[in-house]
């Protein structure tokens, strides 16, 4: 029996993780504790095998305002957590930081590319990462997670973003980037198998396939029953853009290569896009 606690009550990833263990009752018990005051500083870690952390201000801003806030809640606050759970007897501390940590302007990212954040949020990922792999010894594991964009049933952000837009609109870009992104149940397995195996090191999971932004709105438009035409008569207005953020967000090229997201103890990428799709948007509208 792994007794697990994870550390960002309410969180989509935290619960969604919870539910998926709880399937098996037999084999694990989870607890959750909310961060956002100083109660947490009290609670008792030493009944746990492992601390999943994923409490965190999401990257939801760019402005200096938010700065300070990012650094301590996404830095100091993973740090304090992660010593107080290694000084508390926890065996493992998986750390859930973030594919940001790169920098936006790479287009694939292999075992050799370095970080290299180009906004505060990634950097306070980063600082965070690199302070709690110090903590880690023989009795104490660190699992750090670097996943791209997370979506599934329920999500915020870009995801649903994307979902509405590809509802509404009949015409959209065919451009041939490529994007990896990360189903939440795939995620979950994930790190379902990390806890089986107490697993220590950084690892970057992806769905099995990457797929483009015009795949994708194709893909949401067809589970809703509606028609998109994908059209390539402005790519090269696009191309020319690249240079701006938000269009290489969109349309620019941000993937890991497909070996450094094997995992060797297990599968986890268990929904392909296509199925992933179909179970999201079904459940938004009932079917």
């Amino acid at each position: 029996m792994k007794r697990v606690l994870i550390t960002g009550a309410n969180s989509y990833v935290g619960t969604n993780v919870e539910k998926w263990l709880m399937r098996n009752p037999d084999k694990y018990t989870v607890d959750t504790l909310n961060m956002k005051d100083q109660s947490w500083k009290n609670f008792d870690f030493s009944k746990f095998d492992v601390v999943f952390h994923v409490a965190g201000v999401a990257h939801v801003s760019t402005k200096k305002s938010m700065q300070d806030l990012y650094f301590k809640v996404n830095r100091d606050l993973a740090i304090e957590t992660a010593q107080k759970a290694k000084s508390s007897g926890v065996k493992q501390f998986i750390f859930m930081s973030s594919m940001i940590v790169y920098n936006s302007k790479e287009s694939v990212i292999t075992h050799e590319t370095k970080p290299d954040p180009d906004n505060f949020y990634g950097l306070s990922k980063l600082q965070a990462e690199d302070r709690i792999s110090k903590l880690e010894c023989l009795s104490f594991k660190v699992c750090i997670l670097r996943p791209p964009m997370i979506y599934g049933k329920h999500c915020k952000g870009n995801y649903l973003k994307l979902s509405k837009l590809s509802i509404k609109i009949k015409l959209f870009p065919n451009i041939s980037n490529y994007r990896s992104m990360l189903y939440i149940d795939n995620l979950s397995e994930l790190v379902k198998l990390i806890i089986d195996n107490e697993d220590m090191g950084i690892f970057f999971p992806q769905n099995k396939n990457q797929i483009s932004t015009s795949e994708l709105v194709k893909l949401i438009s067809n589970a809703n029953k509606k028609k998109i035409y994908l059209f390539s008569g402005l790519n090269w207005i696009i191309k020319l853009m690249n240079k701006i953020r938000i269009v290489r967000k969109i349309f620019g090229n941000f993937a890991y290569a497909k070996e450094i997201s094997i995992y060797e103890h297990g599968e986890y990428q268990i929904y392909d896009f296509h199925e992933s799709i179909m179970i999201i948007e079904g459940v938004k509208n009932g079917n």
